[in-house]
């Protein structure tokens, strides 16, 4: 049991001098410590002055799959091919990727390992910053379908003019129309009463059923509107989008439809030369303005992914309440990847994945993590960059 600590829940709600309990993996007990608190059967941690946050979830992300993106045979997120729904990011999971350590650092417990390539990318799966083989890592396996929406425009660089050119996409029309076919024929695969098998078609069906998310990743506001109908016109029905401040344009809506958006990181440039420089940061307020369900994701180099709780802060910083920039990397997310039931906040009968933070975790100055769960296992925290510190602090007198 954490007793004493400032419990940010992840719903909006802190209680600042907390008792959380958890047994066998599942939380028992939250509540407030100000008066006796029952600790039999419990060990007991002092948290006094720390707080303590419900574990940091990364959507969109292709940790597992990536390690050094120079080497070809380390990057496993790509298949050949435009449609891959058959390919499942899971049984190429790599446990012993050295970014999973410095992700779990900084009270990022959680993350979507997700394919990245063709038109029908494959299915991700949420993984645990945490385990020997990719079994162990599993917390919930092919919980969404990727699918990348064409662009009506597309952008090359000119090199003689030193400027990037936008073009008309002369293909579009026709890559819709090869998208749509393909999934009208997996609506009439699952009709089917006697059929000849076909694993891409078949991998397909759980979209139908709402037992799994279709995440659709579209750059431009009339490919979002687009996009989502074409989707509920075939019939899916759970859909998220992923896209950055596109979404703003089409917010009304987003909303209307109750479709959930993942963002790219708040700590990037904007996309045009005429946006506001400070666009990025000020997204996660304004679609929260909006009434739209927000989560946050990375782009780019994988390693910054460990930064996640800072973009959250940025965002934090630009107008967005903490606890709502909180919901954005906790509870929000969860809901969009569908594993609500289990994580996101601090509340009883979820999955004890939490950790104890120095200070606020939102803050790169002090965000250190004393301890962390993971289904209620504690886990070791120290790594590489941890030990290359002290070994260096000690050889230059600056610890003992």
């Amino acid at each position: 049991m954490l007793v004493g600590g400032v419990a940010h829940l992840g719903n909006g709600q802190v209680i600042q001098n907390s008792a959380i309990g958890f047994d066998n993996g599942k939380i028992t007990r939250v509540e407030d410590a100000s008066g006796n608190v029952n600790t039999d059967g419990f060990t007991v941690i002092q948290v006094d002055g720390k707080h303590v946050y419900p574990g940091f979830i990364l959507p969109n992300s292709q940790v597992g799959l990536q390690e050094v993106n120079a080497i070809r045979h380390m990057r496993d997120f790509a298949e050949e091919g435009d449609f891959n729904p058959n390919v499942r990011s899971v049984i190429s999971y790599n446990t012993d990727s050295e970014y999973i350590p410095t992700f779990r650092y900084n009270g990022v417990l959680l993350a979507e390992s997700t394919p990245t390539s063709g038109r029908i990318s494959g299915t991700s799966s949420v993984m645990e910053m945490e385990g020997w083989n990719w079994e162990d890592a599993a917390h919930t396996v092919d919980m969404g379908m990727h699918v990348n929406w064409p662009n009506r425009m597309n952008s090359r660089f000119d090199f003689a003019t030193f400027t990037v050119i936008r073009e008309p996409n002369k293909n579009y029309n026709k890559q819709v129309s090869e998208l749509d076919a393909y999934f009208k024929d997996a609506v009439a695969y699952g009709a089917s009463a006697s059929k000849v098998a076909n694993l891409k078609l078949a991998a397909m069906q759980r979209l139908f059923d709402g037992t799994q998310t279709l995440f659709l990743h579209a750059s431009e506001a009339k490919g979002i509107v687009e996009a989502v109908r074409f989707a509920q016109g075939n019939g899916v029905k759970k859909i998220v989008v992923v896209t950055a401040g596109s979404a703003l344009v089409v917010a009304d809506f987003l909303k209307d439809n109750n479709i959930g958006v993942i963002i790219p990181p708040t700590h990037r440039l904007p996309s045009r030369q005429d946006s506001d420089v400070y666009g990025p940061y000020k997204l996660p307020k304004q679609l929260f303005d909006a009434g739209i369900t927000v989560g946050m994701s990375h782009a780019g180099m994988i390693g910054h992914s460990r930064n996640l709780p800072f973009f959250a802060g940025t965002a934090a910083s630009y107008g967005l309440d903490k606890e709502e920039a909180l919901k954005m990397i906790t509870s929000n997310t969860a809901k969009l990847l569908g594993i609500d039931d289990r994580v996101g906040t601090l509340e009883v009968g979820k999955d004890a994945t939490l950790f104890v933070s120095e200070g606020d975790a939102l803050d790169m100055r002090t965000n250190i993590l004393s301890h962390a769960f993971i289904s209620g296992k504690q886990i070791t925290l120290d790594y590489k960059q941890q030990e290359l510190y002290e070994r260096y602090s000690r050889k230059y007198g600056h610890i003992d």
